[in-house]
């Protein structure tokens, strides 16, 4: 009983300690600084050793500028344990009120204590980086690396280096560091994105490039082959990617399989070109089987993409050919569900196109295997409108991998499959789940359908038009172009300014650039950013006339004031980056 009494109250003990340290932080983050230091030395005296306490304690009173209580705190500290990183703390203390003679006094004291003893590097150094003394920071690890080669901080002295916008020196110690420890480069790759990204320097990028091909050209390791690959890839040239790529199969023959996945990023950036002619080189190079059927399912299905009616005879003996080349066998899945999507979706067999199916299922598959079958089947029962039985297989690759990649999309295509037979409710469901999902491009898709379900159901309770909606992009799934486009117009006419009209404009916009009547699609968008510029669509209106007017028409002077506008009204767009990107190409102010 004594220890049952005793468990109470040591429980009700940490119950009440831990709601007086959310107090304390609400104060704190409330900016209501004098209850919060006040909270803050109740709970350091119950736990002296706590650092965290301490320094909430020391932010409060300069905050509330007690310099001289906050100095003696923390020299009291110093003078109990003697942490190096309190001198930096002092010093701190002397710089908010403007006495630099004497916080330098103290960070050259710190930085003293690391020549005494390395390892106090650490804390240190961290507080030089809270504080923003990057200097100090970076003398700090240098200076310990001088006096213990053992020791190694070149990424953090990378990061410093890029704070400190001294961009060449950065590049030139994160490169170092992914030679002489390769398990780091991906950590470094990330890094170099960032900057790749941002557009704080323009010319980053074309000092990447010049250090990595100086590398390149000093050390034939092909370790740097690999990584201008890399920057080649960020870059979306893929034709100069490949050039390195090949320089490497050279020295390692066995190389094939990333130059296959490098034509197929090549195709996933619509680079048909790269893409055909990365692929053409392995099927010259290589009888390994399994690349084989890859590279030419890759091709096969790019000649599918981009296919008019009058090239389906060909493309089907093509298909069949390979599948007699290759045989029916786990490995050539992929061809058999090319093979069965074309036949259900071009040629308009559906039936022949589950035959396909359902002989590949009756193979000694892997559960991705499965999956993916089982996909294409659930695909083609939804264009013969059996709604129900696609939901079924749907439901089960959602079961079988469950929180896997290939069961979100499996759930995107349930809600959309809900969402074409009109039960709203229940596609907004999952749809709204959706949205949190992992993988962006299934968020941002169920972002989308959500927010057309939502908008349009609190404008008209019936869904009339909605309904309507649902039916034209049910069409555009079934490859019925035409009658979706029709059924868009009639929407248009009949629901001329309600909600429903800018996204109708958006799907037109989309079927006809599709189809290369790009002036009718600029047309669509150009409304969308008359009538709707404060709606949601507005973005996707600006980005998609710009890359018409820069890819198909050749007009980037009209493309540059569309980017333009994305960049600095729609910061929050998907397409921001993107547009940033392109429009500081066009304006020439890089040298990609």
């Amino acid at each position: 009983m004594k220890k049952i009494v005793l468990l109470i109250h040591l429980f009700l003990s940490l119950f009440a300690f831990a709601q007086n340290e959310q107090l304390a932080q609400y104060y704190y983050d409330k900016g209501d600084f004098e209850k919060a230091k006040i909270s803050y030395e109740e709970l350091l005296q119950e736990i002296p050793l706590n650092s965290q306490y301490f320094l909430r304690i020391i932010d409060c009173s300069q905050q509330l500028q007690e310099f001289e209580s906050a100095e003696k705190a923390i020299q009291e500290r110093l003078d109990k344990y003697n942490q190096g990183n309190l001198l930096v703390e002092l010093g701190y203390n002397f710089q908010l009120q403007k006495n630099d003679d004497k916080a330098k006094m103290y960070y050259d004291q710190a930085l003293d204590r690391i020549r005494k003893n390395p390892n106090q590097v650490y804390g240190i150094s961290n507080t030089f980086e809270r504080k923003v003394l990057l200097e100090y920071a970076l003398k700090s690890y240098q200076i310990a690396v001088e006096l213990e080669p053992n020791f190694n901080f070149n990424y953090q002295i990378g990061l410093l280096y890029g704070q400190l916008s001294n961009i060449e020196m950065m590049i030139s110690t994160f490169l170092d560091e992914a030679f002489a420890n390769p398990q780091n480069s991906i950590r470094i790759q990330n890094q170099l994105v960032r900057f790749m990204a941002d557009e704080g320097d323009a010319n980053f990028n074309e000092l990447l490039r010049k250090a990595l091909i100086v590398r390149t050209q000093k050390n034939q390791d092909i370790f740097w082959n690999h990584y201008l690959s890399w920057f080649y890839v960020q870059e979306k040239e893929f034709g100069k990617a490949f050039i390195q790529q090949k320089a490497i199969y050279k020295r390692n023959p066995e190389s094939l399989a990333t130059i296959v996945n490098l034509g197929q990023l090549a195709i996933e950036e619509e680079n048909e070109e790269a893409a055909k002619e990365i692929l053409g080189f392995v099927l010259q190079n290589t009888l390994d089987l399994e690349l084989l059927i890859q590279a030419n399912s890759y091709l096969i299905a790019m000649k599918i993409e981009k296919a008019t009616e009058k090239d389906f005879a060909v493309i089907s003996k093509e298909l069949d050919g390979l599948m007699k080349q290759f045989e029916i066998s786990p490995f050539t899945l992929s061809l058999q569900l090319i093979q069965a999507h074309f036949t259900a979706f071009k040629l308009k067999k559906p039936e022949e196109g589950k035959a396909i199916i359902k002989r590949a299922l009756e193979l000694q598959l892997n559960d991705y295997q499965v999956a993916d079958a089982k996909m294409e089947l659930a695909d083609i029962l939804l264009y013969e409108e059996k709604f129900n039985q696609a939901l079924i297989y749907y439901s089960q690759i959602e079961l079988d991998l469950k929180n896997d990649v290939m069961a979100h999309e499996a759930s995107l295509k349930a809600a959309k499959t809900s969402y074409f037979k009109a039960d709203f409710a229940w596609a907004l469901k999952q749809f709204k789940e959706l949205k949190s999902a992992n993988t962006q491009l299934i968020a941002n898709d169920a972002l989308e359908y959500f927010l057309l379900i939502n908008d349009n159901t609190v404008v008209d309770s019936t869904q009339t038009a909605l309904k309507q909606f649902a039916k034209g992009d049910y069409l555009l799934y079934q490859n019925r172009n035409q009658e979706a486009i029709t059924q868009f117009l009639s929407i248009l006419k009949n629901h001329k300014g309600q909600q429903i009209e800018a996204v109708t404009l958006l799907r037109l916009g989309n079927i006809y650039e599709e189809t290369g009547d790009f002036t009718l699609a600029l047309s669509q968008y150009q409304t969308i950013m008359d009538q709707y510029s404060d709606g949601i669509y507005i973005d996707e209106a600006l980005y998609f006339s710009a890359e018409i007017y820069k890819k198909e028409l050749l007009l980037p002077d009209k493309a540059k004031p569309l980017y333009e506008k994305i960049i600095f009204n729609h910061q929050d767009s998907i397409y921001f980056v993107e547009a940033r990107k392109k429009f500081r190409q066009l304006r020439g102010d890089t040298n990609l």
